[in-house]
């Protein structure tokens, strides 16, 4: 995929794979909503969780968006890079909102504070910083119609 198309990729409404190491060197593997804060993925999670707790040993991570149900029709997006853990109480808040604004549609605009705000509560927030990024999009191999 082009930067451009990785971008619109990951900006629609998808759960991304989060994969950190555990302390005996095994892959802790898990599933999260995220949103977006200065255009860099970013996702919210209690502390105590053992991704945090991973991250916070090891900063390591790869995280992966994935699309399609047949071979021709598979599209991801895999970031390779490392995380920072943040209690800053206006990161949080932003990316908590962000992660509203994408999966909680019915939430009326009014709402989406009060309802970051809950989803802030007691969390760290959790900034993937990609240093190589790779995708692929498997629409493509047939060629151009």
């Amino acid at each position: 995929m082009t930067p451009a198309e990785v971008d619109a990729f990951l900006r629609e409404r998808r759960t991304m794979s989060v994969a950190t190491h555990n302390h005996d060197g095994s892959i802790h593997l898990v599933a999260m909503w995220y949103g977006f804060v200065d255009g860099v993925p970013v996702f919210e999670t209690h502390p105590k969780s053992q991704k945090a707790v991973n991250l916070r040993r090891d900063p390591r991570l790869t995280c992966l968006v994935e699309d399609g149900d047949t071979f021709e029709t598979l599209r991801g997006v895999e970031l390779v890079g490392t995380a920072e853990v943040s209690d800053d109480r206006d990161l949080l808040l932003a990316a908590a909102r962000s992660v509203v604004e994408r999966y909680f549609a019915d939430v009326a605009a009014a709402d989406v504070d009060a309802m970051a705000d809950g989803l802030a509560a007691s969390r760290v927030a959790i900034t993937v910083r990609a240093r190589r990024v790779v995708s692929w999009d498997h629409r493509k191999l047939a060629g151009p119609p």
